[in-house]
């Protein structure tokens, strides 16, 4: 299987909220709300997409000032996809158009707490979240 990495390529709504519903991140996103997800990835910095011929496979959506740090938003992969690679390439994809010095920043669901290890990511046990208005 031939697999594409693009930066910033131009991803539908539609698209990504398939996407994001064939990873387990769409069970976290706002994916019923199209307006919320199009100001997701029209504000991101840097979206690093994998794409299978036509077909979206994976995203990883930064915000960023390319120097100090990036926060990586979204990293997700359709659950047929996974275990390929895919996500530790979607990583890769994001370090290299930073800066050696920047360092990536994420807020890992619980049961990607081992997957982040493996890339090399350390916790930290002073994030704090103040959530958003959730309707």
């Amino acid at each position: 299987m031939t697999l594409v990495y693009k930066e910033n390529a131009p991803l539908s709504i539609e698209a990504a909220q398939d996407l994001y519903r064939r990873s387990t991140l769409g069970e976290r996103r706002p994916v019923d709300q199209p307006d919320r997800l199009a100001g997701m990835l029209n504000h991101a910095n840097l979206i690093i997409t994998a794409w299978h011929e036509e077909y979206c496979v994976g995203i990883a959506r930064t915000l960023t000032d390319f120097t100090y740090v990036a926060y990586l938003a979204d990293l997700a992969v359709d659950a047929a996809y996974q275990r390929q690679g895919i996500g530790r390439q979607l990583v890769f994809e994001t370090r290299q158009r930073l800066t050696p010095a920047c360092m990536v920043v994420l807020l890992a669901a619980p049961q990607a707490h081992a997957y982040y290890a493996q890339l090399g990511f350390e916790p930290h046990p002073r994030a704090w979240v103040r959530p958003g208005n959730r309707s």
